[in-house]
């Protein structure tokens, strides 16, 4: 029997009024709760911390990622060579230049291939380009609050809108924990960073947005109803995961990734993470009302913090699952 509520390492502070707190725990409990599963272990016992809700999430959480660990989808491509073809210029809206990126490294099977079952997607040194968790959100996790479009944390708002994104940002931070442990880890050292450096600075602006920040990641976009052309976004980190999850009242939604030649399934309570800057991606238009949640880091945040950077997710690396 387990308990889910272990320390953070030394190098990091999380002070214990941070909604980081909750998160961090959440994160622990879904990593032993995978491993658990995935070894045939014992119970593991969550923090008396979490809520029955947020423990119910993980749970679900921790099986959708069991499942798609047993459901590897093998690429011959290399995908840090093929991430080194990749420049600022490559936008993903140049056709000629995708085909030609495509033929230099292609993705090892003919045609397109339809993704609708939890999936980790590896390329052929068994790095990690991507995690697809169908139904990964529970219907309670798909209610929560929206903050306003185009809101702002730098006025009197920041303090609600950060509490009603707070357990979307539990949820993709916990998945992380398990698929990315060393972006994980750099994403909660750069937050224990920022805010020692806004104590020393003074920054009290700073230290109370991250009172209320509750996620390891640093950025949030949230997209609403809006059909998006293949693209890649050049503001990611080449070697981390993006997490992107989706709510909404609609079907049949697809979200395709031309350079592997992959379609999947984007329906409500979809989670699929890889790196937007490396994988070209788009999602075609859909009847109905759709929410997309964009997790991601900014490297420049690291740097700020004093943060080295990290590498590939691997499924057998010193970080592997």
């Amino acid at each position: 029997m387990n308990s889910s509520s272990p320390s953070p390492p030394d190098s990091i502070n999380i002070w214990r009024t941070w909604a980081l707190t909750v998160t961090y725990e959440a994160g622990e409990y879904t990593e032993q709760k995978f491993k658990a599963e995935k070894t045939g272990g014992g119970p593991v016992i969550p923090s008396p911390n979490l809520d029955t809700d947020l423990v119910m999430v993980c749970d679900c959480l921790a099986d959708v990622l069991i499942k798609a660990s047993k459901n590897p989808i093998q690429m011959q491509m290399d995908i840090a060579r093929y991430s080194k073809l990749i420049s600022p210029k490559d936008t993903g809206h140049n056709e000629n230049r995708e085909a030609r990126l495509l033929e230099r490294c292609p993705p090892g099977h003919e045609g397109k291939r339809l993704v609708d079952e939890p999936a980790i997607i590896l390329d052929a040194s068994g790095a990690i380009i991507a995690w697809y968790l169908p139904d990964a959100l529970t219907d309670t996790t798909q209610n929560v609050s929206n903050p306003e479009v185009s809101a702002s944390l730098k006025g009197p708002s920041c303090e609600n809108i950060l509490k009603a994104i707070a357990r979307p940002a539990a949820i993709a931070s916990a998945a992380l924990r398990v698929m990315h442990p060393e972006q994980y880890w750099a994403g909660l050292r750069t937050l224990s960073n920022l805010g020692n450096i806004a104590v020393s600075k003074d920054l009290p602006q700073m230290l109370e947005a991250l009172q209320y920040w509750a996620s390891v990641f640093n950025t949030l976009s949230i997209i609403s109803n809006w059909e998006t052309p293949h693209h890649r976004d050049h503001m990611s980190i080449a070697e981390c995961f993006d997490i992107l999850t989706t709510v909404g009242d609609y079907s049949n939604a697809r979200m395709t990734m031309p350079n592997l030649q992959l379609e999947f399934k984007y329906n409500s309570g979809c989670m699929i993470a890889f790196s937007r800057r490396i994988v070209r991606h788009g999602v075609y238009d859909v009847e109905g009302d759709w929410i997309a949640w964009a997790w991601y880091m900014r490297d420049a945040i690291h740097i700020y913090a004093g943060v080295p950077s990290c590498g590939w997710a691997s499924v057998d690396g010193p970080y592997s699952m």
